[in-house]
């Protein structure tokens, strides 16, 4: 998909049919600033903006894989301000995430929830075509984790975004991004896989 602005009209939408929604969110970043480069409305600010409109379910929201630059220092303390999971990156280091998303399958309970996918979620050695690399990312292996860790939940929609195949002439990161999408078709509800 493109940049994570994106996710935010997207959330209007589907806010506006089922009320405010639980978000899985797998990132380098909160996406959280107020501002970036001047405006309100940038692929940093998507999730703030959500919040302002009431559009998420804020005590339903987990962030998985968030690392890298920050501008202050507390970057996440907006995020648990709003009642938002922050798991760092470093906590999924070396780790299977399957005990994590059964923690997030109790978290949003049979409510409505969105998947939002920003590729740079994972590490850069595996996904490098995308604008905002941060080192020291998840693995494609625990991607799917995520993914399939959400299967049963209440799904009413879902993205990936910010891949950039110009940024990747190997092709690896649309490759990687396209199966992760395919993953997230596998789980919405309805579909039966074999």
């Amino acid at each position: 998909g493109g940049d994570h602005t994106i996710t935010y009209p997207i959330l209007q939408a589907v806010a506006e049919r089922h009320g405010p929604v639980g978000l899985v969110h797998v990132d380098a970043h909160t996406d959280t600033a107020d501002r970036a480069l001047g405006e309100k409305i940038y692929h940093g600010t998507p999730f703030r903006r959500c919040v302002d409109e009431g559009l998420l379910d804020c005590g339903r929201v987990v962030q998985i894989g968030i690392r890298g630059s920050s501008y202050g220092p507390d970057p996440y303390k907006y995020c648990r301000d709003q009642g938002f999971r922050v798991v760092l990156a470093e906590e999924c280091w070396m780790r299977s995430l399957v005990p994590l998303m059964a923690e997030v399958r109790q978290q949003m309970q049979d409510r409505p929830v969105y998947i939002s996918f920003d590729i740079d979620g994972l590490d850069p050695a595996y996904a490098p075509g995308t604008g905002t690399p941060e080192v020291a990312g998840l693995t494609p292996a625990q991607a799917l984790e995520i993914i399939r860790g959400c299967k049963g939940l209440n799904i009413v929609g879902c993205d990936l975004v910010e891949v950039a195949p110009m940024y990747d002439v190997s092709g690896n990161t649309a490759l990687l991004g396209a199966n992760l999408l395919f993953e997230m078709l596998c789980i919405l509800p309805g579909v039966k896989t074999m």
